[in-house]
């Protein structure tokens, strides 16, 4: 995949009044950016780091899964055959608990689908983005620069930012428009700013990052293990590797990232098991730690937040950019659906945030429930976690739902959810089972 050809917002260009501004150009502030690529708004998007590096894949990439209602949003986008090239499906799940006998699979068959998911190198995914949105006559990229502070009034946000990769550099910009998007993740300087409040939960992990190579060939499970110490997942990637997501304690995590590879790998193999074989190599080890974060709002006056800057979860069952994804798929539909008239207004914003609601909080509940049962010191309740997972793997009609949920097809969804173009039909959303 070529580097995308980059354009930087020009001070003639800083006056203008924009409709949109999005504040953060990562996957979820490009994503948006590329939803209303077909509406006559007038958008700015504005980054802090240059993104998109040329060069092939390396071992050690970072990678995201996409639900399937994920990747039906990128081929409603016109961009899923491009990443297809990046992508390994997933075409069963295989979730268990460590020392217990329950167990949980859920197959593509089953659900009917060619895939439950795909994981994808997180860099093809930003340069295919930014590749797309470079091109838009629509939109103005303002990269790097950084937000300083923004201003709301009745009819419009004034958003003042620093160019530069030093974000202190040179004329701070003014920039006008009628709606400011806060994608700039969980420390978001927009929800700082805005003065919106959080809920927040530390869960006393830290997530271990990797990828790694089993002895034989991961056949497209993923497998998402409890254990004792934390859940961790392996996730099938391309060559037969697997991305390695591993939730520890965070007393244990200087340890793990100090041991040889040969020794981590060990530890590894003795949380997980043999069911890929030995594993046998390791890639670069990062760590991150693990937080609930919840906004109680989603919307304000002539503001909205996505992704993480809204939600940030636990990485258990990959949800956290599928339902970034989702907050994304909603916002264009009604904003392209509000006849491109004023962005802000309080009805678009007010049914953004209905709209999100009940998503949010079933999806929040289940990961949120899942990390806090399966790495509960109390013996009733991992015993709880080991007996639900048998009912459910015994139980077609509840792995049904866990699979839909995960998957990305359940409750209301916004039209490129289901694979459709953001044209206006007759009625708003799909309800799916």
């Amino acid at each position: 995949m070529s580097r995308p050809s980059w354009r930087e917002g020009r001070e003639t260009d800083m006056n203008h009044e924009y409709d949109i501004i999005i504040v953060g150009g990562g996957m979820v502030g490009a994503s948006l950016a590329h939803a209303l690529a077909t509406s006559d708004y007038r958008i700015a998007l504005i980054e802090a780091h240059a993104v998109g590096r040329s060069g092939q894949p390396s071992y050690d990439e970072r990678t995201v899964a996409l639900s399937y209602g994920s990747v039906r949003t990128f081929k409603a986008l016109g961009l899923w055959d491009e990443l297809k090239a990046f992508a390994t499906p997933i075409k069963h799940i295989h979730v268990s608990e460590r020392g217990r006998f329950g167990a949980t699979r859920i197959s593509h068959t089953e659900q009917g689908v060619e895939a439950l998911g795909y994981v994808v190198i997180n860099r093809a995914l930003g340069e295919c983005l930014y590749a797309q949105v470079s091109k838009q006559k629509n939109v103005t990229i303002i990269m790097p620069a950084r937000l300083r502070d923004f201003t709301v009034d009745s009819e419009r946000v004034t958003v003042t930012v620093a160019p530069g990769p030093e974000a202190g550099e040179g004329k701070l910009l003014e920039l006008h428009g009628r709606l400011l998007v806060a994608a700039d993740g969980s420390a978001s300087m927009v929800r700082e700013q805005a003065g919106m409040q959080v809920r927040s939960f530390n869960y006393g992990h830290t997530a271990i990052v990797a990828n790694v190579t089993p002895e034989q060939h991961h056949k497209y499970i993923a497998y998402e293990r409890f254990t004792d110490t934390g859940p961790l997942a392996l996730l099938p990637i391309s060559q037969g590797r697997c991305s390695l997501v591993w939730s520890n304690r965070e007393q244990d995590v200087d340890a793990l990232l100090g041991l040889s590879d040969s020794e981590f790998l060990s530890r590894l193999q003795h949380r997980f098991g043999y069911r890929m074989g030995r594993l046998v190599k390791t890639g670069a080890r990062s760590a991150y730690p693990l937080t609930l974060i919840e906004a109680f709002e989603m919307v304000g006056p002539r503001l909205a937040l996505l992704g993480n800057a809204a939600h940030s979860i636990h990485p258990v069952a990959g949800q956290g950019f599928n339902l970034a994804l989702r907050d994304v798929a909603t916002l264009a539909q009604l904003l392209v659906d509000g006849d491109e008239q004023d962005a802000g207004s309080e009805i678009v914003l007010n049914e953004f945030a209905r709209w999100r609601r009940d998503d949010l909080r079933k999806t929040i509940r289940l990961t949120d429930a899942l990390a806090r049962v399966f790495t509960n010191p109390l013996v009733g309740m991992t015993h709880a976690g080991g007996l639900g997972l048998v009912v459910m793997d015994l139980i077609a009609p509840l792995r049904w739902m866990f699979a839909r949920r995960t998957m990305g097809m359940a409750g209301r969804l916004p039209r490129l959810a289901v694979g459709q173009a953001l044209r206006r039909p007759s009625h708003q959303g799909t309800n799916a089972a």
